[in-house]
């Protein structure tokens, strides 16, 4: 069983949900590079390219040439990590979603299950159904 990055040991299902995930190239492209840039290795990669630019000064005969080629960089730089991290994003959002549809759904099966034994539960069933959704879902 391997570790995960926080030191502890990662269960056999969490294993088996990373190699059976059913995600795609870019999907486990947009997750690595998210695990990248998050870091400070990546940080300190970016202060580079701006010490590199800094010096770079004398080798552009304007001024304006040499900001031109910082903004050009970092436009383009800043609009590709933006698209990769939205994604990321967004698939964080929906699988946290899904955690809490299928806590509620638990939760709601348990209150219904005890609602037999006590009625007023019963109302409590239909409201939290509601809330969520859970009979649009099935």
């Amino acid at each position: 069983m391997e570790t995960s990055e926080t030191g502890g040991r990662r269960s056999p299902a969490a294993e088996d949900r990373e190699k059976y995930d059913g995600r795609s190239g870019f999907d486990r492209f947009v997750e690595a590079t998210y695990l990248q840039v998050s870091r400070a290795p990546f940080f300190g990669i970016c202060v580079l390219i701006v010490v590199a630019w800094l010096a770079s000064f004398p080798l552009f005969p304007d001024a304006k040439s040499w900001q031109v080629a910082i903004h050009t960089v970092a436009s383009v730089l800043s609009l590709l990590l933006l698209v990769l991290l939205e994604n990321a994003g967004r698939r964080s959002e929906e699988a946290a979603q899904e955690k809490l549809n299928v806590i509620a759904e638990a939760l709601s099966d348990l209150m219904e299950s005890r609602a037999r034994q006590d009625p007023e539960l019963t109302e409590s069933v239909r409201r939290l159904r509601d809330a969520v959704g859970l009979e649009e879902r099935h």
